[in-house]
């Protein structure tokens, strides 16, 4: 494929990865209103999102079965056409078990997109290794863009329109997607396979109690019978996944492929990442908001730096530090920043301000994340056999939703008691943010801790090391 076609290929699945992300954080500001028109229960609210989240974590290594079987590009067109559909849906919805369901649809549709896109990039690049460094670094820094974009077009279309359109603006998107796919992504092939359904629905249904029980943990109790029976239901489930893959001849996840090197840890590194990033980033966000008094669009505007740091750390910085120290020192380094930043974040004051509290400890946060995104990305994919890349895309995109869904809800749990659902008291709303910045600190520094057990340290060129799928296939 020509050059310029594989860059605007890229740009493409870094659009996904953009929308990917943005449908999670653009639906903040607009929570209100939709309690409002449609009905939601104080309590069922955050469900809005949950529903997205089980469903995107929960149907991910399906998507990525899917793209092997049938091929990335008509996974990744699948994907595009199903978050069409459910965010039509979303926005035309009159109810709240209409919003729900178009909700999951829209979770469905990324499923399928994310891992697809990742089989496609590594098709695109994964013959030149310094190019596919560059290639995930764009990829990974779409990802904060995405988070950022969508709090401000949360405020902007809230205010100026209506909620609906929190929604609707993916339409045009998608159709414009949709009408570029065939002119520069590379075709693709399927490969011949059977597809384990019974296994699917097993994995969907395990990963998606799993993240059930724990959002639901809070307002349900720990202690509460419902938790636990959902939770035993979820091992249940996953148990009985890993005996029908282990018997079955054409399993949807072989699991001999977390025998190669690093894929097991550089998947764990994801997973710790998600676990201590999004908490942060959901609590920086009510810190600003519910403490310092910000409102949407000032709230948006103070979490830019830590984004463009992350976006330039991702594609200036992070390539050259992998080159030059390998993946697992900067790996390490990177989770560790990450954990400083937070503790850092841990000593926010009622009476703070931006420039004291917040802005010198995000960038450390956001430095750490810059780091430790790619490396760990680019080494979890790189490990599989080339014709498994969607399975090991949809492996590492499920470490990370998945670990993004539990640190939320834990950092969740230990934010209310610690005082944050004391809404106007500050101290204790302040204490409540503090602790949940304290439990992701120490998410973060296990993360940094065990990736320097578990990550293996590659010889030759660490640029390569990173991704290369061949080679990383057959160590």
């Amino acid at each position: 494929m020509a050059t310029s076609r594989r860059w605007w290929a890229l740009g493409l699945i870094a659009l996904a990865q953009f929308m990917v992300i943005m449908d999670t954080s653009i639906i903040g500001v607009a929570l209100p209103r939709m309690r409002e028109d449609l009905g939601f229960s104080p309590e069922h609210l955050s469900w809005v999102f949950n529903a997205y989240v089980v469903a995107f974590g929960g149907l991910l290594l399906l998507g990525g079965r899917l793209a092997d079987l049938f091929g990335a590009r008509r996974m990744f067109v699948a994907g595009w056409a199903i978050l069409l559909a459910g965010s039509l849906a979303a926005g035309l919805a009159g109810s709240v078990a209409v919003e729900l369901t178009a909700r999951a649809v829209q979770g469905a549709g990324a499923a399928l997109i994310a891992p697809s896109a990742l089989t496609l990039l590594m098709t695109l690049f994964g013959g030149a290794p310094k190019e596919l460094t560059k290639a995930l670094a764009l990829y990974g820094a779409a990802a904060p863009a995405g988070g950022t974009a969508g709090v401000f077009l949360g405020g902007v279309l809230t205010q100026y329109l209506s909620w609906p359109w929190v929604f609707y603006v993916n339409v045009p998107i998608a159709v414009l997607v949709l009408a570029a796919v065939p002119a520069v992504m590379p075709a693709g092939a399927a490969r011949p396979g059977s597809l384990d359904l019974l296994g699917a629905l097993l994995v969907t249904a395990g990963l998606g109690a799993a993240v059930f029980a724990v959002v639901r943990a809070p307002e349900a109790g720990w202690g509460a019978a419902q938790t636990w029976l959902v939770l035993a239901g979820a091992v249940v489930a996953l148990a009985a996944f890993v005996v029908r893959q282990a018997t079955r001849r054409d399993p949807l996840v072989r699991l001999a492929i977390f025998r190669a090197p690093n894929l097991a840890a550089a998947n764990l590194a994801q997973f710790l990442l998600g676990a201590a990033w999004i908490p942060m980033w959901f609590y920086l966000n009510l810190y600003l908001q519910q403490v310092l008094g910000y409102s949407a669009f000032p709230s948006g505007a103070a979490l830019l730096p830590m984004t463009l740091l992350i976006m330039v750390g991702m594609i200036a910085l992070a390539p050259r530090v992998i080159a030059r120290f390998g993946p697992k020192p900067t790996v390490v380094t990177g989770l560790a920043l990450l954990a400083a930043g937070l503790a850092w974040l841990a000593f926010v004051r009622p009476s703070g301000s931006f420039a004291a509290d917040v802005l010198p400890a995000s960038l450390v946060a956001a430095l750490g994340m810059a780091l430790a995104f790619i490396p760990s990305l680019g080494t979890a994919i790189g490990a599989a056999r080339p014709e498994e890349g969607g399975l090991a895309s949809g492996i590492v995109n499920t470490s990370y939703q998945v670990g993004s869904a539990l640190g939320l809800a834990a950092m969740t749990a230990v934010a209310a008691a610690a005082g944050a659902d004391r809404l106007g008291d500050l101290p204790a709303l302040t204490s409540g943010y503090s602790a949940a910045f304290t439990g992701a600190a120490l998410v973060a520094a296990a993360g940094a801790v065990l990736a320097a057990l578990t990550l293996r340290t590659r010889t030759g060129a660490p640029a390569a090391a990173a991704a290369e799928p061949e080679r990383a296939g057959t160590a």
